[in-house]
């Protein structure tokens, strides 16, 4: 039996893990990120603003900051986003629920150090997210949980004073 060719270099980098949202869930998004604008957030949704790493215009979009043991985090369920690509370059951004807007700074935390923020995550949000992450859950082992950090990028953010 004959081998399938090998891909060309170029195809076998794999890209970083990234789950493009839907029509449905893009409409979704924007209703969420709209009302977030008017003061309405459900289930702590607020909107993120953060500047576009190559054109610096504002891009924004509904996100559900996290807070464990007294700290806020922005985790990206579906991956290695635009919003998260951003944030890399920025290091900052803005979140708004109505007329109250909190800036605040951003520090990526590292895969190793995940472990429990993503397991308190996916025990607050899991109903919502658990799509975006192979099966793992709240329950998983910390060794299937490690092995899905590196697929969802994790932001500490401190207000600004």
């Amino acid at each position: 039996m004959s081998q399938p060719p090998t891909p060309p270099q170029s195809e076998s980098k794999s890209k970083p893990y990234y789950v493009k949202p839907g029509k449905g869930d893009a409409r979704f998004n924007s209703l969420i990120a709209a009302l977030a604008r008017r003061g309405v957030s459900f289930f702590g949704s607020a909107e993120l603003s953060v500047p576009g790493r190559k054109s610096g215009r504002i891009q924004r979009i509904p996100v559900n900051p996290f807070t464990y043991e007294g700290n806020q985090y922005l985790i990206s369920a579906r991956g290695h986003s635009q919003w998260t690509l951003n944030m890399r370059a920025a290091g900052r951004g803005e979140l708004r629920v109505g007329r109250r807007v909190r800036a605040f700074t951003a520090v990526e935390i590292p895969d190793a150090e995940k472990v429990a923020l993503l397991r308190g995550y996916l025990r607050r949000w899991g109903w919502e997210v658990s799509g975006y992450f192979g099966g793992v859950t709240a329950k998983s082992s910390d060794e299937e949980i490690l092995a899905a950090a590196p697929d969802h990028p994790v932001f500490l953010i401190s207000m600004d004073s």
